[in-house]
């Protein structure tokens, strides 16, 4: 590799490589099976309070697997994931690959006509499921391939005084759990997870020769863009975005030596960021997660943080916008958090300043999408203060700019972010068509992003590019108004959206949430009139009380169209 080439090499960090060697793990069975063995009297996860160690993990999971294997599921069969950060899912997860079947992971959130469009789409035989959400499961299940229900309940794996006073809760003072109907028989069976356990320990799982270009997870893309498509994301795939991202963090790493680092996992472990770099690179370090079933719940969160040192807060903007206007979170002990890994959207500035200033840890923005499993580029882990990039490529992965023929642009000018790299994608589920659309004949990924690269390798992100408003001819991206706005003290948090003017063929329209609510549409306008040129200022402002956003945490620009 050559710096002419490839610029952002000059720019890494001490002790960190050019590039990775993907052949460390053949897939992520023998990863886990290292890890699981390597930290077995760790503390893999504290839930409400209850620690859960590797060895907990790593023999449910291969019981489970072999009660899967059980049911006749061959090799390559899909099965679906949908929990929220539980133990279990941890569990499910590792017994899924380790029975050398394929994850589909789903968001619990859903609603039954997106539940049903996954669950057919991937072909998915087996379920396992919180009993919360079984009622969405009933509603679709006879139009789907689903033939086995492993119902999960939130206390599964607690001791039994508490499993009991957990589930009474959940299920008759919270009332969190719907009045469901599940079939069984005609070849249709409903388990009980801890049931499943049990039985599948009195088996033997049968090792799966997978290999690194098997399947390991249909990742489906959050709709944010339009129909939800699974990324199709090999072993390879996983296992070298778990190598990268290690690599990147080296630095630091080397500092704690063998001592174990504590991670917030708080967001969903069905979601690729949390996926990566919560779940597989914490076993790989052997790290202690602190499982945040609800991240919405604040004042549950900042209680399961208390009294424990942080060392690592993966997290998305609006996340760290909350935790850090919460005076409460503020008292929490930060005196270890070396790493606050922004991802999932764009981190803005005013959000970083906060929560530097409350944390004393600068957030490191990194990227990635479902189709690069997730991490393309991030931020050095020793910077100091927010620099509005995405940062470089991590080792092993090439980015170009280029425009719409294709060609590579010269650096500074902007255009569609291309990733090339072991993470990338093996395609789209069943989706030739899509696939032959966003993979270029040399190998590179085409984001849908657009965003400049600098002449030492950072990459910045301007827009997405349906997100782009055309106002009289000039390019408008939202992204650079929300960052401008969003510096505005008045404002907590605001959107910005294309909307139809008969002059100028679109018009700007920003939709905010008050932070000071004496904040008039007046004063904003007079800041926006400071700060931007003519064609890029608001036409029209709109108060809201709060924005649409994924369960990720994504503003949803889209739903602000309609």
């Amino acid at each position: 590799m050559h710096t002419t080439t490839r610029p952002w090499l000059q720019s890494y960090p001490e002790g960190v490589p050019a590039t990775i060697d993907v052949e460390t793990h053949r897939s992520l069975i023998d990863l886990l099976d290292t890890s699981f063995h390597r930290h077995a009297s760790r503390q893999a996860a504290l839930f409400l309070g209850q620690p859960i160690s590797f060895r907990t993990i790593d023999e449910q999971s291969v019981a489970l697997g072999a009660w899967l294997q059980s049911r006749g599921l061959a090799r390559g069969t899909r099965v679906a994931l949908m929990m929220p950060n539980l133990p279990q899912y941890m569990v499910a997860l590792a017994a899924v690959l380790r029975a050398g079947l394929i994850v589909v992971n789903v968001n619990p959130l859903y609603t039954a006509r997106e539940l049903q469009h996954q669950l057919v789409d991937s072909g998915a035989e087996a379920i396992v499921i919180l009993e919360n959400f079984a009622g969405t499961l009933a509603e679709v299940l006879h139009q789907t391939p689903v033939k086995h229900v492993v119902l999960a309940a939130m206390g599964d794996m607690l001791p039994p005084w508490r499993r009991h006073l957990v589930n009474f809760v959940v299920r008759h003072v919270r009332k969190m759990v719907p009045e469901y109907r599940l079939p069984s028989g005609n070849g249709h069976s409903v388990t009980r997870f801890n049931d499943a356990v049990a039985a599948g320990s009195r088996l033997k799982l049968a090792r799966s020769a997978v290999g690194p270009d098997d399947v390991a997870f249909l990742q489906y893309t959050g709709g944010t863009t339009g129909v939800s498509k699974g990324a199709t994301l090999l072993h390879r795939n996983v296992v070298a975005n778990i190598l990268q991202s290690e690599a990147w963090f080296q630095p630091m790493l080397d500092r704690f030596g063998n001592q174990q680092m504590t991670s917030v996992c708080a967001l969903p472990l069905y979601h690729i960021f949390a996926l990566t770099v919560s779940y597989f690179l914490g076993a790989r370090l052997g790290q202690r997660l602190i499982l945040i079933p609800n991240p919405r719940d604040l004042p549950a969160l900042i209680g399961a943080l208390q009294g424990h040192r942080i060392h690592m807060f993966p997290a998305v903007n609006t996340l760290y916008n909350a935790l850090a206007h919460n005076a409460e979170f503020a008292r929490l002990d930060f005196s270890q958090l070396v790493v606050s890994n922004g991802g999932g959207m764009a981190v803005q500035q005013a959000t970083a300043e906060k929560w530097l200033k409350v944390t004393g840890c600068p957030i490191a923005e990194g990227y990635g999408l479902s189709e690069t499993s997730p991490v393309a580029t991030a931020n050095r882990i020793d910077l100091k203060e927010f620099t509005g990039t995405i940062g470089l490529p991590v080792p092993s992965t090439d980015i170009a700019i280029r425009d719409d023929d294709g060609q590579d642009v010269p650096a500074g000018q902007p255009g569609e972010i291309c990733i090339r790299g072991p993470q990338v994608m093996a395609g789209y589920w069943r989706r030739p068509d899509e696939t032959a659309q966003v993979m270029t004949a040399d190998g590179y990924f085409k984001s849908g992003d657009i965003g400049v690269m600098d002449e030492r390798g950072y990459v910045r992100i301007v827009d997405r590019k349906k997100d782009m408003i055309l106002v009289s001819g000039f390019n408008v991206y939202p992204t650079e108004i929300e960052q401008v706005v969003n510096l505005h003290p008045g404002v907590l948090e605001c959107a910005a959206i294309g909307i139809p003017d008969a002059r100028t063929g679109e018009a700007v329209k920003l939709f905010v949430v008050k932070d000071d609510p004496a904040l008039a549409e007046e004063d904003l306008a007079a800041y926006c009139k400071e700060n931007f040129t003519a064609y890029k200022r608001p036409k029209l402002i709109e108060f809201r009380d709060e924005l649409p956003k994924s369960n990720v945490g994504k503003i949803l620009r889209r739903e602000l169209r309609t």
